[in-house]
């Protein structure tokens, strides 16, 4: 059996050169190679191009390659999170490009099996899509990825042997497993190293002959950023747990579901394990469970929301290809999201917000055209009037996708393809929602 070099963070960024494509697995800060992307802050390499979900937090691993200057380009799905990386996409300092969550991983993962790209439904009429091939397939309209291949891989992982096999723990997996595949060298930091044979071979999953060098590296919470401690408890307005309440009814025993950031996370607090709900994070859990009391990232999976959560009893780890693959494959039944406007085709737009640049569409796009059903949970109304709408104004998120909406003033359904007003909320009559609702809508009361 082979053996693997085990280097120093600083040899390992010696490797990284002038121009590079530099593929950096980890969401958010969890399975993030935070070390190797310091050690590489310390070096004068630059006009790098840098492919991850994210770009990480303000001056905690890539997003302290962006601070110094060292990237030139960013591609990934979520850069909202660090205002540095808003601020330099809005200077023209850096080139961006943004791809759905679940495309980009699916890219890397088919780059690193040596596929040219592939056809996909998500983005399919939105702005993501504008200048891309489009065919239709099997009546489905798709688009044009095409895979993604790096010089150099920073992962992480939670355990390696001296030959390269490596064993990634929890929601550690992420974009880490087909990154390992996707460049011609990968850098694996590691948590610990041990001899071979040492790793049950059912459960290595990362082989080794896509590993070419290891880095042994402590975590530490410091390292995590906003994820390693628990969620802090706020109060939480009246309307917004009132529309959370009534999504859970739409909830059936049994369900996959996956549940977006804002209202829709209220719900999770409302489901108990009797309900036999099975929740789906995208970055790769099936079974969550409620939010620890106390601990972190250290001790727990973490959730979408970058928040620890804890695991029931028959709870599933993947990487990001995997889960995204659920997504499209239908494999997930509800999805409930929050929405920024909904029209009377049933399109959404969710993810851009006028007047900010187009830096964060994440998973949404991905989750809105896959899941077999869309629930859009909203206040009905924002300072600039209506959320419902004739036809959205902002950038979509899918066309035609949405099933239902949740206010706290109304619940609507499509109804053979017609918005239809099928409940009001308590105390709420037909001529407030009709006063407060752009879109024509039919009444099924």
């Amino acid at each position: 059996m082979k053996q693997v070099p085990t280097i120093s963070l600083q040899d390992a960024a010696k490797l990284v050169k002038d121009g590079d494509v530099l593929l950096q697995g980890g969401f958010g800060m969890t399975g993030n190679p935070v070390h190797l992307m310091h050690a590489l802050a310390e070096t004068a390499t630059k006009d790098l191009t840098f492919i991850g979900n994210n770009v990480g937090e303000p001056g905690i691993g890539g997003g302290r390659l962006l601070r110094n200057g060292q990237i030139k380009k960013m591609i990934g799905s979520f850069f909202t999170s660090n205002p540095e990386a808003v601020k330099a996409a809005q200077e023209g300092k850096v080139e961006f490009e943004l791809i759905p969550q679940g495309s980009l991983a699916e890219a890397i993962r088919a780059g690193g099996a040596g596929i040219g790209g592939f056809y996909t439904p998500t983005s399919e009429g939105t702005v993501i899509a504008e200048g891309k091939e489009v065919k239709e397939i099997d009546g489905v309209k798709q688009v044009f990825v095409k895979g993604i291949k790096g010089d150099v891989a920073f992962i992480r992982a939670w355990k390696a042997d001296t030959a390269g096999n490596l064993q990634y723990r929890l929601t550690e997996q992420n974009f880490n497993p087909a990154m390992a595949t996707a460049a011609k060298i990968v850098i694996a930091e590691v948590e610990e190293i041990v001899p071979v044979g040492a790793l049950d071979p059912n459960f290595i999953h990362t082989p080794s002959c896509f590993v070419d060098y290891l880095v042994e590296v402590k975590l530490t919470e410091e390292d995590l950023g906003s994820s390693a401690k628990v969620g802090s408890s706020e109060d939480i307005p009246a309307d917004r747990m009132l529309i959370a309440k009534r999504a859970l009814q739409e909830l059936q025993k049994g369900d996959v579901v996956n549940l977006g950031i804002g209202i829709p996370t209220l719900i999770a607090n409302l489901i108990s394990p009797e309900d036999g709900i099975i929740m789906h994070s995208e970055n790769g859990m099936l079974g969550i469970g409620p939010s620890p009391k106390e601990g972190g990232a250290m001790d727990y999976p973490v959730n979408a929301g970058k928040i620890p959560v804890t695991a029931l009893p028959g709870s599933s780890y993947f990487d990001s290809a995997a889960s995204f693959g659920m997504i499209r494959g239908k494999h997930v039944d509800v999805a409930v999201m929050g929405g920024l406007e909904v029209d009377e085709a049933g399109n959404l737009a969710n993810w851009a917000v006028p007047g900010r640049p187009l830096l964060g569409v994440g998973g949404a796009m991905d989750l809105a055209s896959g899941a077999r059903k869309l629930i859009v949970t909203m206040n009905h109304t924002s300072p600039k009037g209506s959320k419902i709408v004739k036809s959205c104004n902002l950038p979509l998120t899918a066309k035609a996708s949405v099933d239902m909406v949740i206010t706290e003033l109304a619940v609507f359904e499509f109804i053979k393809g017609k918005l239809t007003l099928t409940e009001l909320m308590p105390g709420v009559s037909l001529e407030e929602v009709k006063e407060n609702t752009e879109a024509e809508f039919e009444v099924g009361l």
